[in-house]
């Protein structure tokens, strides 16, 4: 006990008497080196941090913890680099060939890449900018969200059409509109562009010509409805628009005569009129499209030239006797089944 405590000498008494220090002198004391303390300790804290570049053990977890989760969010973006390829190539055959097959209109690349809209998703992240990994990482999984919704939507409908192919098969423009007998018609002019017979110039000629002397049989190519009947001094003349459905349509131009009206639903190999040379035409002939989607297309790349005329005329008589129209024909009895 006697090492804890402080003496001094009396010089009047010369006796060595115990030193008495008072609260405020401790606590003076006590204050000074609690501050001394705490200066040493951020300097010593200044020097290793940044003279030294040491870091402290918290920043230094904080740190590997942060780069694991970076490591992990590259890896969430090199797996979505994979889906976003393969869902890209899902999206390419969708158009050109399943959607295109089936006759469906296509998807604009623009609903397809539209991402999530409306409310404000990501304000949470407001604080990020837009070079933020984690902020581009979830705006990329919004995205493929809802492409992936857009790319399932698109199959669903295809898979509905797909479930009506027999329809399809039968409504598709798919034979040659008058009879394949090489004796009944003559190949005249192509589609594509041509020289304009009447101006000389070069334009865009929208459907195939078949040469026929006025009154040869025209028969529908597909299973369809009678869309548009027309009567016209020029242009087409008379003409006959079917939609086959499916995003097929045919029309048949510059008739002498029509057996149809609007509104009436025909089977692949019916009459509908007679070649003739009304219209905008230089000679007597049958003048034919085919529109897929609204576009014209090429009519050679659905049917065969070579089709035996046998086959032909037995699907008009099956057609004939299938059908339930009453058609009426000059000089011809109207017969009601």
């Amino acid at each position: 006990m006697a090492g804890t405590k402080k003496y001094r000498l009396d010089p009047e008494t010369l006796l060595y008497e115990i030193e008495k220090v008072s609260y405020r002198s401790r606590f003076n004391r006590f204050a000074v080196l609690a501050v001394s303390t705490a200066v040493m300790t951020l300097f010593y804290l200044w020097l290793f941090t940044s003279v030294l570049g040491i870091e402290l053990p918290k920043t230094t977890y904080l740190k590997r913890k942060n780069a694991e989760w970076v490591e992990k969010m590259r890896e969430v973006n090199r797996q979505l680099d994979h889906y976003d390829a393969a869902l890209e190539g899902l999206g390419m055959r969708d158009e050109d060939i399943y959607r295109n097959i089936f006759g469906l209109d296509a998807i604009s690349p623009a609903v397809r890449n539209s991402g999530f809209g409306g409310v404000n998703r990501y304000d949470a992240l407001a604080d990020l900018s837009d070079a933020s990994l984690l902020k581009r990482t979830a705006v990329r999984l919004d995205n493929m969200t809802k492409k992936t919704y857009i790319q399932s939507k698109s199959f669903e409908e295809i898979s509905a059409v797909a479930r009506r192919a027999d329809d399809m098969v039968s409504c598709v423009p798919a034979v040659m509109p008058v009879n394949p007998d090489p004796n009944t018609y003559r190949k005249s002019s192509p589609f594509g562009y041509r020289t304009d017979p009447f101006t000389g110039s070069a334009k865009m000629h929208t459907g195939y010509d078949f040469s026929c002397p006025p009154g040869n049989p025209v028969y529908t190519t597909g299973d369809g409805v009678v869309k548009e009947v027309k009567f016209e001094l020029f242009g087409y003349g008379n003409s006959i628009v079917i939609d086959h459905g499916f995003g097929y349509t045919t029309r048949y131009a510059h008739l002498r005569t029509i057996y149809v009206a609007e509104g009436m639903k025909l089977k692949r190999g019916e009459c509908i009129g007679e070649s003739g040379n009304t219209g905008r035409s230089s000679g007597p002939h049958l003048h034919y499209e085919v529109m897929l989607r609204g576009n014209y297309v090429n009519p050679t790349d659905y049917f065969d030239f070579d089709m035996p005329k046998e086959e032909y005329m037995s699907m008009v008589k099956k057609a004939e006797a299938e059908s339930t129209n009453i058609i009426v024909r000059p000089n011809q009895r109207v017969r009601i089944r």
